[in-house]
């Protein structure tokens, strides 16, 4: 089993990578392959809602950059984790602008049940405002979010004084050990039930 990691910030040793690195070392101890990529210091193109994703049938976003090197990674990965340093209590903007077009390209993937987590970092505050946007992203995927003693979060003005909060740490591991669980645990309920029944999907753009 396989989780991809996805480090947002413009600063690829950073603190987020420190916290994802906490993350990404509990996951492996517990038997979970895992890649870091970092995406937060390119040239990445906001969505422009062109749909060229769907209407061509390709699947990939008109702009060929890291959002479609990934894509292929994160159809085949059973867990997903984006980190984010806090920018004006918001993720980073390379990083939503990396979400907005991966999950939407990728709509054609079935997303149900493959685990999600978000990490984020910040010096002081705004890290709560953060967790809560990107948790969005597997809310509205069938992606079940994984939780830990307290949020994920982690706090720090440099990678030296993340590796002092011992809390967030802490906290880092015990995500590890729960997504690791998690995962685990929807492996065997699909070989032995499946994923749940599906409907067809209603779009509603009004109401009366």
């Amino acid at each position: 089993m396989k989780a991809l990691l996805v480090n947002g910030s413009p600063r690829p040793k950073g603190c987020t990578f420190t916290a994802l690195s906490e993350l990404a070392k509990t996951l492996e101890e517990n038997g979970i392959e895992t890649e870091i990529i970092q995406i937060g210091n390119k040239d990445i193109r906001g969505c422009i809602a062109c749909r060229k994703c769907h209407s061509t049938g390709s699947g990939k976003c008109i702009f060929d950059d890291i959002v479609n090197k990934v894509a292929p990674k994160f159809a085949e990965a059973d867990a997903f984790v984006i980190g984010s340093p806090v920018y004006f209590a918001s993720p980073a903007g390379g990083a939503v602008a990396f979400l907005d077009r991966l999950f939407f390209s990728t709509l054609n993937v079935d997303k149900t049940m493959k685990v999600g987590a978000a990490v984020v970092s910040c010096r002081r505050g705004g890290n709560t405002a953060t967790f809560d946007m990107l948790n969005k992203y597997f809310t509205m995927t069938g992606m079940p979010v994984v939780s830990s003693q307290y949020w994920n979060m982690v706090y720090g003005g440099s990678p030296e004084e993340v590796l002092q909060d011992e809390e967030g740490l802490q906290t880092m591991r015990t995500l590890g050990r729960n997504m690791a669980f998690l995962m685990k645990s929807i492996q065997l309920g699909k070989q032995q039930m499946g994923l749940p029944e599906k409907e067809q999907q209603v779009f509603t753009n009004f109401h009366r």
